[in-house]
């Protein structure tokens, strides 16, 4: 039976005997919690010479003394060789400091638990020896923690505002922790149609949701309004959650309402997503760049065609690189940016890869090249979503196809 404590090493002498791959996970969370940190070894591990270097630890490059623990707060004795960490605990039980064993816990004085944190709480499970079990307790309670399937509802935090959510490519286990956890502590999400709609279904049911994809009006006009409904939300006291799929900043207006925000008064925060024009190439194992292939990528919007006059992109220069070409929004003009490609000199035979429905159970990819790629879209019956990858980082993915 063990009677669990929290230990308080800020500043105070903890000493850590050997410098393996033990020590190297045992030493960075001494660090975090301020311990005066003097590691014992002859040798150690790359990570652990470069605390050392950095000056996180103090490191004594030669075997272990009994004089070492002299001073000590907290023991552990993580050294491959029985002998030694038998000493160390006998030295440590000698001058009445909590020892624990790496190699075998009945002969230890403390156990270390399986610990993790989350918003000011620390977690610590302890299996009776067992460390896969303890370790596995943690992680269920912290992903609990952090999606907010875990919570003392009187303890969240209410304060009124707006946070931008990146929800990622939609799937819904690529969302980020920290989004997924504000997204549960909502009083109102406002969300888009490409948001990770399955996450909507695990909302809490007093949070109002409001779906901004059924607005009427033009995209302009709709835009102002979900600015309108966001900042009267939050003036109204409510923890408000804009909900969009991808990156907020990434072609999805989010900066504007970031000043819709700023304008009225009104907190805001941003938690980023994965952005798809790599993530969702990643996820059809698709580079966006290698290792003398390309060096670089270039992310456009093909939501309007070459010569449109709002266009901003200056496709004779897009043509003229060499590095990937990411487009997005561009299967409805993805003919017309293949002939200006081509015209700027582009070669015919360059790989595209067209995304389709990327991360979500219907995702597929179809292969083409910038001369073929109108009559594919067309016998493919390619349809948006979907994103294009051009350059021989898909021949890098598919070299059979382009051999």
């Amino acid at each position: 039976m063990t009677y669990p404590a929290g230990l308080r090493l800020g500043g105070r002498r903890v000493v850590v005997v050997g410098g393996g791959h033990v020590a190297q996970r045992r030493v960075p969370q001494l660090i975090a919690a301020g311990a005066d940190v003097h590691l014992v070894s002859p040798v150690v591990t790359p990570a652990i010479e470069g605390m050392a270097t950095d000056g996180e630890i103090h490191w004594e490059a030669r075997g272990f003394e009994d004089a070492d623990l002299d001073g000590a707060w907290y023991v552990i004795a993580a050294t491959d060789d029985r002998a030694v960490n038998e000493l160390v605990s006998t030295g440590a039980e000698a001058r009445r400091v909590f020892c624990v064993r790496a190699d075998d816990a009945t002969r230890a004085s403390a156990w270390t638990p399986a610990v993790g944190r989350h918003a000011g709480v620390t977690v610590a499970v302890l299996g009776n020896r067992e460390p896969r079990r303890s370790a596995a307790v943690r992680d269920e309670i912290l992903e609990g923690l952090r999606e907010g399937r875990i919570t003392a509802r009187h303890q969240r935090d209410h304060t009124p505002g707006v946070t931008l959510v990146g929800g990622g490519p939609g799937d819904p286990d690529l969302i980020a922790v920290a989004g997924r956890r504000a997204l549960m502590e909502a009083d109102v999400v406002v969300a888009d149609r490409l948001a990770p709609r399955e996450l909507l279904g695990e909302l809490p049911a007093d949070v109002e949701l409001i779906d901004v994809a059924k607005l009427p009006r033009g995209r302009s006009a709709q835009q102002e309004e979900i600015n309108r409904l966001i900042v009267e939300h939050a003036l109204a006291g409510k923890r408000v959650v804009r909900f969009k799929g991808g990156d907020s900043f990434v072609f999805g207006r989010g900066y504007e309402e970031v000043l819709a925000c700023r304008e009225a008064g009104v907190p805001v925060t941003v938690i980023p997503g994965l952005t798809s024009p790599v993530s969702v190439p990643g996820l059809a194992n698709i580079p966006v760049t290698h290792r003398g292939v390309a060096h670089d990528f270039t992310v456009i919007s093909g939501h309007l065609p070459p010569g449109h006059p709002e266009s901003l992109t200056d496709w004779d220069a897009v043509a003229r690189l060499t590095g990937t070409l990411v487009l997005m929004m561009a299967v409805e003009n993805a003919p017309a940016i293949a002939e200006v490609l081509l015209a700027g000199g582009r070669k015919p035979g360059t790989p595209v890869a067209v995304i389709c429905q990327g991360s979500m159970p219907g995702e597929r990819t179809v292969l083409s090249t910038l001369a073929g790629l109108a009559t594919d879209l067309e016998r493919e019956s390619v349809a948006p979503p979907a994103i294009l990858v051009v350059g021989d980082v898909v021949a890098v993915a598919h070299p059979a196809r382009y051999a």
